[in-house]
């Protein structure tokens, strides 16, 4: 196996993924790992459907984002047994999920991510170690020499050298490693300038994570799995944001000053948003009748978030202690679910409730990896902040956009509980760019992010984690670690440089990356 390449992606979630793709198209050679044994993280291994803004079947995404959505369709079109009247709406949404346009099942996102990315897989362009994870990195001043991999399961250690490395992990693994600066947590108001910043900076005050399961529901069964160890822990345990346990029917409301709502379980006629259509990926009803026993779903809801303790930036036992509390946690709230949770007959429970390893590839009916909202985050060269997207801020000024902008979305200011104050917050905002500032670091020169560790502070990375955002920041570092090797710059000449910076836009203009949001769309 070759240990060398032109560009090295560190981790192959949806940002590298597409970093691969767009360097390899562009004609490099790439090596990308993966820490499991499937690519597309948020998608597929943390199994969480597409979170996307209004205009998204028309425009405001990549052309291979909008590639991948017209594939999953076709792939439901083509292989599965739609109801005819199904078969005609160009807009399916398998799950009829209502968090999403196009909730559909993770092995439809791996499947497609992996037809993507074939052809090169194919002509030797790209190659995939999958297993591994980053343990070290050997740096020469400000560039990268190398990162070695190493993978737990058969022990085997890589050492990968390559012009440029791009750090596509869930946490920004590479970054310590490499001796990147960079920040994790909160910001103090007094540095950022932000309205909603904390009143002192803390490293370690990291929103929630969450184990994501699947289940469906056969009513007459009984599928009860035994209780959980920290079960009695965790049936009782009543946030700080709240008055009643975290394993109930209310939720935290962010734009509440009563701060929790009531939601229902099933859907009853009367609550329009209740949890088991929230993330539904498969709507039995739309299929050949017979061929679904019953709607599969997935659970990733308030009562799941984790938020007693961060999962990097603290020591091992910690960090171990914090992904086994979370898989916890995600068994009693099912635990809960099937013994415990009040329905609206008077009873309680909903024994019929059964875990699905088969969706998620695992034995127990958990994703492989916990749904990751905030990375660590590299200083950038520019820095983007709540008042660079908030509508409240902002005002009449509308969209800010960026000469040097690489990429555009749009998705709410959304931060969920936090591991220290438990701070949450669903600010309105007005679409955004991506500016190239925010993926240079400032020191190191041949290292770039390639999903949600580009420089934002927490509050702005609450809008800019999401889906097609990464999938555009990873596309769009790949473009540019490509043309910086083919044209034997640093990426910070190419920023730097007006003569580079236009023949870079229009490579991205070249592969379909819209830069700008219209100017006369409505906001």
């Amino acid at each position: 196996m070759s240990n060398s390449a032109d560009i090295i992606v560190i981790g192959g979630g949806l940002g590298g993924c597409m970093a691969a793709l767009a360097a390899a198209k562009a004609g490099t050679r790439v090596i990308l790992t993966e820490e499991t044994d499937w690519l597309g993280g948020q998608l597929t291994s943390q199994a969480v459907p597409p979170d996307e803004h209004p205009w998204i079947e028309s425009f405001g995404c990549t052309a291979t984002y909008r590639e991948f959505r017209n594939r999953i369709r076709r792939y439901y079109y083509d292989e599965y047994p739609l109801k005819p009247e199904v078969r005609d709406n160009p807009r399916l949404n398998p799950g009829n999920g209502w968090v999403s346009r196009l909730c559909h099942e993770p092995r439809a996102a791996l499947r497609v991510l992996n037809d993507m990315l074939a052809p090169f897989v194919s002509n030797g362009r790209v190659l995939v170690c999958y297993g591994y994870r980053p343990v070290e990195a050997e740096t020469d001043g400000d560039f990268v020499k190398s990162v070695t991999v190493f993978n737990d399961s058969t022990g085997d250690r890589l050492t990968l050298r390559g012009s440029f490395f791009l750090d596509a992990t869930e946490c920004g693994d590479l970054l310590p490693l490499a001796g990147v600066e960079y920040v994790t947590g909160s910001e103090a108001r007094a540095e950022t300038g932000e309205p909603h910043a904390a009143e002192s900076a803390d490293p370690l005050d990291i929103q929630s994570v969450t184990h994501v399961f699947a289940m469906d529901y056969i009513e007459d069964g009984n599928f009860t799995i035994p209780k959980p160890e920290q079960y009695d822990f965790w049936c009782t345990y009543v946030p700080s944001f709240s008055t009643v346990p975290i394993l109930s029917w209310m939720m935290p409301d962010a734009n509440s000053e009563e701060r929790m709502k009531e939601w229902s379980f099933m859907p009853d006629g009367v609550n329009p948003m209740p949890l088991w259509t929230y993330r539904r990926i498969i709507d039995a009803s739309i299929f050949a009748d017979g061929f679904y026993e019953c709607d599969i779903t997935l659970v990733n809801w308030a009562q799941n978030d984790y938020f007693l303790g961060p999962v990097y930036d603290v020591p091992e036992e910690e960090r171990r202690i914090n992904l086994a509390g979370a898989r916890q946690l995600s068994l009693s709230l099912m635990y809960w679910l099937q013994t415990e949770a009040p329905r609206p007959d008077g009873g309680k429970g909903y024994p019929g409730l059964r875990l699905r390893p088969d969706v998620l590839g695992t034995e127990d009916g958990l994703a492989k990896q916990p749904y990751i909202r905030e990375s660590r985050r590299i200083k950038a060269v520019y820095t983007v902040t709540e008042n660079d997207v908030s509508r409240e801020v902002r005002g009449d000024q509308g969209i800010r956009r960026y000469k040097d902008s690489v990429g555009i979305g749009h998705y709410w200011l959304d931060l969920h509980p936090t591991t220290r104050t438990n701070k949450m917050c669903f600010i309105p905002t007005y679409p955004y760019e991506i500016p190239l500032g925010a993926l240079l670091p400032i020191r190191l020169k041949n290292l770039l992010p390639a999903g949600k560790n580009i420089g934002t502070t927490q509050i702005a990375n609450g809008c800019y984690r999401l889906h097609p955002t990464e999938w555009n920041i990873g596309e769009s570092a790949g473009c540019l670690a490509a043309y910086a090797f083919q044209n034997e710059v640093t990426p910070h000449e190419v920023h730097g440089k007006p003569h580079h910076l236009q023949k870079y836009l229009e490579l991205l203009e070249q592969q379909g990356i819209q830069t700008h949001w219209p100017e006369d769309m409505t906001l």
